[in-house]
């Protein structure tokens, strides 16, 4: 039904803007002469007002009819305290599956009426949006009309209207972060209230799987010891370190090369081949490191006499690495290239060859470009999960040996969150608490990076 409506508000758009450039704007150059703006902005301020409202009324409505309805279906539960919350949300869930026939099992004869009700109550729903909506629409195009045919500055109006639908996006985002860090807090602090914040961030120990486990005897939760998550933080991080001894060096000299000794032939072959790279998805570089990297560095131990894991860190941050070559071997060709050309006339000038020019006085004028780049890899690399979690393992390890199973934040986050989970458990908070944890370390990493980009930028342009 969205769908349609969206689309029957786009070919209604689309007309007004026809309307609007052709015969609005002869009628108005008739009646008053000349126009005050082109005849296309005419065509796009009737256009704007004709879609505009209505979308975002169809957003509203979308978004919180379920909620009215499934506040409406629950008022008879309410009413029974034994029920809660939980109990609420798997009742209407029950009632959904039953309304949409997609109910597995038999199906409880006393929700059979709220399913009804919930159909009915959808579909008086769907009839007034339609209603509120072209009703919207004709009401906007009738008062845009009559504002276009007084010869207004169409074009300031339009521009304004840009603006505007400009801000809404950049607020969309800015809340969408400020929901993230408020969800992650919030869940974070429960958890932080039951487990000291110092246990998980010194404590050598995880094991959720232990965690308030109640003695018979004692009724006593164990909480201790089992949330301490420098092992996370020490595969997370020893793991990202392997993959950049791959990806630095690689992606800069590639990126050095690509910039300033390939011909424009190479380069148009070459580039695209090592930017597909980072289109593959990242579950097909799981299988790659699972089923071929991680066994040949097993057979490889087996000849030389080393005990190598069938997962190990090794393999993972290797396979990572390539995955993150693409973005420090672009990121590195596009800073060398905005290099000024008169700091390579200068040098040459002087004498210097193409190989001094490049490590004297390029490189040094990209090098804030180039740090960049690699803390944005950094970045990537701390955030994956499946290559660690098909490659690396599950276990929670504090070592040294690459050769040895690891694992991340982002794979116990997953690990903790798969399957039914209350939400009010701390295991299941722990995993927010992680969340939270990388996602501070990854902002204070994307900020350096850009400050340092936008060091660089302003020194040149």
């Amino acid at each position: 039904m969205n769908l349609t409506i969206i689309i029957l508000i786009l070919i209604f758009s689309l007309s007004c803007f026809f309307f609007g450039k052709t015969k609005v704007s002869n009628k108005i150059k008739i009646s008053r002469g000349k126009l005050n703006s082109l005849p296309k902005y005419y065509g796009y301020y009737l256009a704007a007002w004709c879609g505009l409202p209505a979308l975002l009324i169809l957003i509203l409505w979308t978004f919180s009819e379920l909620y009215f309805v499934k506040f409406i279906i629950l008022s008879d539960f309410k009413a029974d305290p034994t029920i809660d919350e939980n109990k609420l949300n798997l009742i209407f869930t029950e009632i959904v599956s039953i309304a949409e026939k997609k109910f597995s099992g038999q199906i409880p004869q006393n929700l059979i009426p709220y399913a009804e009700r919930f159909l009915s109550l959808k579909y008086i729903f769907e009839l007034s949006k339609l209603a509120v909506i072209f009703s919207t629409i004709l009401f906007s195009i009738f008062f845009s009309y009559e504002q276009i045919l007084k010869n207004i500055k169409a074009k300031e109006s339009v521009e304004k209207i840009i603006k505007s639908v400009m801000f809404c996006c950049a607020a969309i985002a800015i809340f969408t972060t400020f929901g993230i860090v408020l969800s992650l807090l919030f869940e974070s602090i429960k958890f932080f209230t039951v487990v000291p914040i110092f246990d998980f961030l010194s404590g050598t120990n995880w094991s959720p799987g232990r965690a308030f486990i109640r003695d018979a005897s004692t009724e006593i939760a164990d909480v201790e010891n089992v949330f301490g998550a420098v092992p996370l933080f020490w595969g997370t991080f020893f793991i990202a370190a392997i993959a950049m001894c791959v990806a630095i060096p690689i992606g800069l000299f590639s990126g050095i090369y690509m910039a300033e000794y390939a011909s424009r032939k190479v380069r148009k072959i070459v580039k695209p081949l090592i930017e597909v790279l980072a289109g593959i998805p990242t579950v097909v570089y799981g299988f790659f490191a699972a089923l071929t990297v991680g066994p040949f560095f097993r057979t490889l131990g087996e000849i030389i006499g080393l005990e190598v894991s069938s997962e190990s860190a090794l393999a993972a941050g290797i396979v990572m690495g390539v995955m993150i070559i693409p973005y420090v071997s672009s990121l590195t060709d596009d800073v060398i290239n905005a290099v000024p050309l008169s700091l390579r006339e200068g040098s040459f000038s002087l004498g210097a060859t193409k190989s001094e020019t490049t490590k004297k006085v390029i490189l040094p004028a990209a090098l804030p470009g180039i740090v960049g780049a690699i803390l944005l890899a950094v970045s990537r690399a701390v955030g994956e999960t499946m290559i660690v979690v098909m490659a690396a393992g599950l276990g929670a390890s504090l070592t040294i040996n690459p050769l040895e199973a690891s694992t991340t934040i982002t794979t116990q986050i997953v690990t903790i969150l798969v399957g039914e989970q209350s939400f009010d458990d701390p295991k299941t908070q722990a995993a927010f608490a992680l969340g939270i944890t990388l996602f501070f370390f990854t902002l204070i990493i994307n900020i350096i990076a850009l400050q340092t980009v936008k060091k660089f930028r302003e020194q040149y342009e």
